[in-house]
């Protein structure tokens, strides 16, 4: 797959089809290929050209392993005191990462995608980069209100027990992955175990890289709540959240919906902290739903 320079950093990517662009960001930890090839297929079918690409510090994109491991604990003392955390970058640097993939490609504007904290990262390029923004569609995010209901026990630790080292036990870190898919996953639609080992499977060996899920998240609890800028979003907004997500739950979906004005909200029954192929369709309509809308407005 090929690489662009975007922000002073190499970032892997690929794109698929012709047409608008929909610029697709994932979310904490996970490389782009968790945009699977079916639902790229329904983007393209859409007449959409789908990009995808690593956000840093995982995947085949560049890894600040200068910056070592992150201390959590020091981040979240430096911000109860309102001091400047000690993380690597914050998710401002990653929708920054995003606007140079677009530069990178001379795109001048695009529709923004963004999963869980993608979609953090997509509310962001839609508010500081308005210019580059024709819709954004947040799909299984929230705004950083400290306030709202936190993740359920299980599947906090399903976010952060990432089990066994593959490199030592890959049998054990593929079960383990199974089970975390099923803590976070859709209660509403099938789990299909042999399809959740081969995905692990592939990104193990595509790129295992731990560290870099932890700078990521510490990316997460150094930035600030996102309301205030949410609130000067211009671009047509489609906001996606499942009804029993346990990770990010759906309080967080409302939430980004009634701080971005004129933002429409789609609440999906039995859909957790992912998305089943089963919703493939669903999503992709969603997000031509919105593009439709942006088309009127300009």
């Amino acid at each position: 797959m090929p690489q662009v320079r975007a922000n002073g950093i190499d970032i892997e990517y690929d794109s698929h089809g012709e047409g608008e662009p929909v610029l697709l960001i994932m979310g904490l930890g996970a490389q782009m290929v968790r945009w699977t090839p079916s639902f790229l297929g329904e983007l393209t079918g859409r007449g959409f050209r789908a990009i995808r690409f690593d956000n840093r510090d995982v995947g085949l994109s560049h890894k600040f392993e200068s910056a070592g491991p992150p201390d959590v604990p020091a981040i979240v003392k430096a911000l109860s005191e309102g001091k400047k955390p000690p993380a690597a970058y914050v998710l401002d640097d990653m929708a920054a990462d995003a606007v140079g993939v677009l530069d990178a490609l001379g795109i001048d504007r695009a529709h923004i995608v963004g999963a869980s904290m993608g979609g953090m990262i997509a509310q962001l390029v839609a508010a500081d980069y308005p210019q580059r923004t024709l819709s954004l569609t947040s799909i299984m995010s929230t705004t950083g209100n400290r306030a709202l209901p936190p993740a359920s026990p299980e599947a906090m630790q399903a976010l952060t027990d990432r089990g066994p080292d593959p490199t030592v036990d890959l049998e054990g870190y593929l079960a383990h992955s199974i089970k975390n898919a099923r803590v976070i996953g859709s209660p509403g639609y099938p789990f299909i175990e042999a399809e959740q080992r081969e995905r692990a499977l592939a990104n193990f060996q595509r790129n295992y890289y731990p560290v870099g899920f932890a700078r990521q998240y510490a990316a997460v609890v150094a930035s600030p709540d996102r309301r205030e800028k949410l609130k000067t979003i211009k671009a047509p907004v489609m906001v996606v959240h499942g009804e029993a997500d346990p990770l990010v739950p759906v309080t967080g979906g409302r939430d980004t919906h009634e701080n971005i004005p004129g933002s429409e909200l789609r609440i999906i029954p039995g859909m957790g902290h992912d998305v089943p192929t089963a919703l493939n369709g669903a999503i992709a309509d969603a997000i031509a739903s919105v593009a439709a809308r942006a088309r009127v407005a300009a």
